[in-house]
């Protein structure tokens, strides 16, 4: 326990209260939203980075997998990037040691900004040449935040030119209720129409009209004007 005191200790020091009363309701964590019940202290992520950095080195794979369950999201997000850290530096064993606290410990990863900060950079790149599957599983798992790490995870891929499993998982989730999942999607899609035009435009033609508005907003957000409003119009 050595070094979560410390790690905490540390994020404690930039404690804003501000941003402590704003982030609940920035992540929903009150009754009935998709953040409900966590609790929030109010750092910023620049210092939880910094922090992390100074510390993925040195504190052992097993308390960092005790800091990723404490309540405090700040502390979690904290854990989750020497996780991020220590997995670019790790060699293979270590790597799947890293994979496999994590996906033992998704219960934890349980709000956007966790998702987001991880998934692409732990399991994405654990992944990339090796199978698949799991993301399909996770995907079909019904739990917004497991399925939110599947597309979040193909942002590795997309970063490496390759699309197939970020288009797969787009079309097993077109119809998902969640608008949370339709920006993950969406925002999916435009990262692979930076690489490949074609490749998003024919997936939207075949799928536009099909799709939740808000997904259709995030994949059109960088095409010329025109060709926006004749997706927004269903005139493609």
């Amino acid at each position: 326990m050595h070094y979560i005191t410390r790690i905490k200790q540390e994020v404690n020091r930039f404690i804003e209260p501000e941003k402590a009363a704003f982030s609940p309701r920035f992540f929903q964590a009150f009754p009935g939203g998709y953040g409900e019940g966590d609790r929030f202290i109010g750092v910023r992520v620049p210092p939880l980075r910094k922090i992390a950095r100074r510390y993925f080195r040195e504190i052992s794979l097993k308390e960092t997998e005790l800091l990723l369950q404490d309540p405090i999201h700040e502390y979690r997000l904290a854990a989750l990037f020497i996780l991020c850290y220590r997995f670019a530096k790790a060699a293979e064993p270590e790597q799947e040691e890293i994979v496999n606290l994590y996906l033992n410990n998704l219960a934890f990863v349980n709000n956007w900004d966790l998702v987001d900060a991880s998934a692409p950079h732990i399991l994405g790149a654990y992944l990339l040449a090796r199978d698949k599957e799991i993301l399909f599983q996770l995907a079909a798992s019904g739990n917004l935040w497991r399925q939110r790490v599947a597309v979040l995870a193909t942002l590795y891929f997309i970063r490496h030119n390759r699309f197939i499993e970020t288009l797969q998982l787009a079309r097993q989730l077109l119809q998902h209720e969640h608008d949370l999942m339709h920006k993950a999607v969406g925002w999916m899609l435009r990262e692979i129409g930076k690489r490949d035009f074609k490749v998003e435009y024919n997936f939207l033609q075949e799928h536009y009209r099909h799709m939740p508005r808000t997904m259709l907003r995030y994949a059109i957000e960088h095409f010329d004007p025109g060709l926006r409003r004749r997706f927004l119009e269903g005139l493609v």
